[in-house]
């Protein structure tokens, strides 16, 4: 999937000009947590957000520094700290260097920005005109759309049987001597497992699996591994 096809595309944006009282009376009225921001020739020049009015003078949540931290601070830094807390403007609090993506950016890629930049919106762009943003709302809907399980004419017992034997069997964690019985959509899963998360790992796998209605568990650890949790449980009872 591309971001285009998440993206929210009526975006509501503010202007560098539009006050702070404004901005903050939109996104509550939105219920949104951040706006781009958009020049008079159409251009992305910044995003507003949440974060943004943290530090304001109003409520009393402006920085103290210790004196000799403002020395060493030096007076701009100081004066962009004051412009932050006291302005008026969108244009004294908005983030100006945006992580933006373009419309056929992959969803991969743009989870990628959003975890590496620890941000929770991205612009989607249309070379410098921005057309949209996603949002971790929009992912979070995109992925509840898809879980919609929608019915598979080939999803009977014996093409089930196969494609959970070829999902786990494709792994380096699937069990010794993995086995698979599927009886009108309800499966029984056989073999030895050496971990938990294996377990686990092959139980989402049969989960996810079109046409499965039901999974039941009769994996079971190796003997070794048995043994090994024999001698822990003897251990902590001693």
């Amino acid at each position: 999937m591309r971001a285009h096809h998440v993206m929210t595309k009526d975006v509501v944006a503010v202007t560098p000009h539009t006050t702070i009282e404004e901005a903050a009376k939109i996104m509550l009225r939105m219920h949104i947590s951040g706006l781009p921001v958009i020049d008079d020739a159409g251009n992305l020049v910044g995003v507003v957000s949440e974060s943004d009015f943290l530090r304001r003078n109003e409520i009393g949540t402006g920085r103290r520094h210790a004196a000799w931290l403002k020395f060493f601070m030096g007076p701009t830094r100081a004066a962009a700290e004051f412009v932050h807390e006291r302005g008026r403007k969108v244009e004294d609090v908005m983030t100006q260097k945006v992580i933006s993506v373009q419309e056929e950016t992959s969803l991969v890629d743009l989870v990628d920005l959003m975890e590496n930049h620890d941000i929770k919106r991205v612009p989607v762009m249309r070379g410098k005109s921005p057309v949209g943003i996603v949002t971790r709302t929009n992912l979070l809907q995109a992925m509840a759309s898809l879980l919609h399980e929608i019915p598979d004419p080939t999803a009977d017992d014996k093409h089930i049987r196969e494609r959970i034997m070829r999902a786990v069997n494709a792994t380096n964690w699937r069990p010794i001597g993995f086995e698979v019985n599927v009886r009108r959509g309800v499966v029984h899963l056989h073999g030895l497992i050496t971990t938990e998360e294996a377990r686990g790992a092959t139980l989402i796998a049969a989960e996810n699996t079109s046409g499965v209605k039901e999974v039941y568990d009769h994996l079971r650890y190796t003997y070794s591994e048995f043994l090994a949790e024999s001698g822990k449980d003897m251990k902590a009872a001693g």
